[in-house]
This record gives C-alpha cells, sequence and structure tokens, in this order.
C-alpha cells in the first residue's frame, strides 16, 4: 500500500475541518429537540436508512461496492463488530442524549478516541509515549472538572442524568470496538464501503424496533432537523475525508477535538436567541475550564506521534491487493 500525502493545501483542509467540527457540533442539538417527538430507534433508523441509500448509490456509480463473497471467516467477524460498534454507538448515544444535556453527551464522548487508543495499547500491542499519557491524564482531569457541578444529579436517587452519561460511556466503548475493528478491515476493503456494509446491515437490524410512520407527527421545525440529522453523517463524513486529502490527519484530528466547544457554543447562542427551543447548559468558571482541559487533553493525543506498533492482521488473499485510501474515523 503506498503512503498517502496530502495535496499540501492547508487552507482546503482547515476549512474542511472546521465545517466537520460544526456539522457534529451542531448535531447533538439537532438529536435533543428532534426527541421530543420521535423516538431515538426511529431518528437512528432514518440517519442509517438515508446514508445507505446515498453511500450505496455513490458506490455504485463508481463501480466500488465491496465484493463479501468468497471473504473469510475473520472478514466476517470483523463486518459484525463494525455494525455492532457503530450501530451500539448512535443508539446509546441518543438514548444517553434523551436524559442529559446535549454539551455533557459531546463533552464525555470525547472518550471513545481515547478508548480506541487504549484497545489499540491492549490488542495491537502499540506503546504510548509521555506525550499520549499526559495527553489522557489532561482529558481524564477536565471531565472532573466539567462534571463537578453536577455531581447532585450524578447522584441522585432517580438517577436519570447519571443514566444518560451511563449510556454515553458505553457509547464511546462501542464506538472503540467499530474503530478497532475497522483498522483491521481496510486491509480488504475502502473505508466507504466498509461504512456502507455499516449503514446498511444497522438499517435492517433497527427496522424492527422503529416506528417509521412517527415522521408523519413531526412538526416542521423538527421535521427538518431530522433531515440534517440524517444527512449529516454523509456531509460531516465528506468533509472530514476530504480533508485528509489535503492536511496531514493529526492536524485535522487536532481541528475535531474542538467539536465540544463548539456545541458548547452553540447551545449558549441557542438558549438566548431561542430560549423555548434549546436547552441552556449550566456551567460555571470551573466547567469552563474543564471543556477546555477536556479539548487539549484531546489535540495532544492527536498531535502525538504514536510509537512503532505491530501491523494489523493480514486478511488479504494472495490474489488480492490492498487499497490505497485513506481511512476514516466518522462519528
Amino acid at each position: 500500500m503506498r503512503m498517502h500525502h496530502p495535496s499540501g493545501r492547508w487552507r482546503l483542509g482547515l476549512c474542511l475541518s472546521l465545517l466537520t467540527v460544526f456539522m457534529w457540533g451542531v448535531l447533538p442539538i439537532a438529536l435533543q429537540i428532534t426527541l421530543e417527538q420521535m423516538d431515538g430507534y426511529t431518528i437512528t433508523w432514518y440517519r442509517f436508512m438515508a446514508s445507505a441509500v446515498f453511500l450505496g448509490s455513490y458506490l455504485a456509480l463508481r463501480k466500488g461496492m465491496p465484493r463479501l463473497l468468497g471473504q473469510g471467516s475473520s472478514v466476517w467477524i470483523l463486518l459484525i463488530l463494525v455494525i455492532l460498534g457503530l450501530g451500539g454507538n448512535y443508539v446509546l448515544y441518543i438514548l444517553g442524549l434523551s436524559h442529559t444535556s446535549a454539551g455533557s453527551a459531546q463533552v464525555l464522548i470525547q472518550l471513545a478516541p481515547a478508548m480506541a487508543m487504549v484497545g489499540a495499547l491492549v490488542f495491537f500491542r502499540e506503546r504510548f509515549v509521555k506525550a499520549q499519557w499526559f495527553g489522557l491524564f489532561v482529558l481524564a482531569l477536565g471531565m472532573s472538572l466539567f462534571f463537578h457541578n453536577r455531581l447532585g444529579e450524578i447522584l441522585a436517587e432517580s438517577g436519570e442524568y447519571s443514566l444518560g452519561l451511563i449510556l454515553i460511556v458505553l457509547a464511546a466503548i462501542t464506538w472503540a470496538v467499530y474503530a478497532l475493528a475497522q483498522k483491521q478491515l481496510l486491509s480488504v476493503m475502502s473505508s466507504a464501503a466498509v461504512m456502507w456494509i455499516v449503514y446498511t446491515g444497522s438499517t435492517l437490524l433497527l427496522f424492527p424496533v422503529a416506528s417509521p410512520r412517527s415522521i408523519l407527527d413531526l412538526d416542521s421545525l423538527r421535521f427538518w432537523l431530522l433531515v440534517f440529522a440524517a444527512l449529516n453523517t454523509l456531509i460531516a463524513y465528506g468533509a472530514f475525508s476530504e480533508a485528509l486529502a489535503h492536511w496531514e490527519a493529526s492536524r485535522v484530528n487536532a481541528v475535531l477535538s474542538l467539536t465540544p466547544i463548539a456545541t458548547l457554543s452553540m447551545i449558549g447562542i441557542g438558549s438566548t436567541l431561542w430560549p423555548g427551543i434549546v436547552a441552556s447548559e449550566p456551567l460555571n468558571a470551573l466547567s469552563g475550564v474543564g471543556a477546555a482541559l477536556v479539548v487539549a487533553g484531546s489535540m495532544t493525543i492527536a498531535l502525538t506521534q504514536p510509537a512503532k506498533s505491530v501491523a494489523p492482521l493480514n486478511l488479504k488473499s494472495s490474489s488480492e491487493e490492498a487499497l490505497d485510501e485513506e481511512p476514516g474515523d466518522p462519528v
């Protein structure tokens, strides 16, 4: 596999990275408002269904549909893991969002890449450098400071807020499972092909518990927010993938670490302009410092060059060639 070299158009890469930050930053707010009139399973089903249709059409036109026949058992196991991993991530995240706030969910989900990194340490025998350990420490410290003023809600007898946080942590774990499995699959198929399989498989799995006809009960605001949520993955992932073509992956991921700040900023603006629609996030100065530390820790991890690791499992048959394509990590 040839090494990918970015085009060097860093301004375009930066703009595309910021577009991804905006899309992912606004998403939890849109989801939380839509949850007022539609259940999380149905919202997620529409998101997966739209992504499967549009991405499948693109792959069909490009003659890039994945070849599943003849794949070994290892590939099928990994495909099941990526479907359950990302599908579980989407479902658990939106269920957690129904019990907590958009800002809290977006800050806590930053555990996902850190958990994937720890998973790589265990399964791929990667070694952390000191800066990565420091980034993890800063991330954990930022989490504790951000949630310090919500300790009463976390420990409350009703436990609704703490239930939401637990679901978000589980969403981060399932995303890490997806990311680690996808890393292995990229040796036999493109990232876009893997994502189409994930979207299609998740659409089929969620159909029995979804209520597609409930879209008829949405008011105009929540209908268009559902459309936005359904297209968000494709737009954000497309911008993210294109940013990688023009800028170094570490720099792109460092910019994406700003997503929690984007969400908190959007909440502040939205709750001021539309207080009856966008719920405010109860923050004090220490919580703000915590959010900044979460971003700083994530950036440190993203910008740190990892130590040498064991190469992923070779899943290719002797007649197959690796695809020369930059892998992506859609959220």
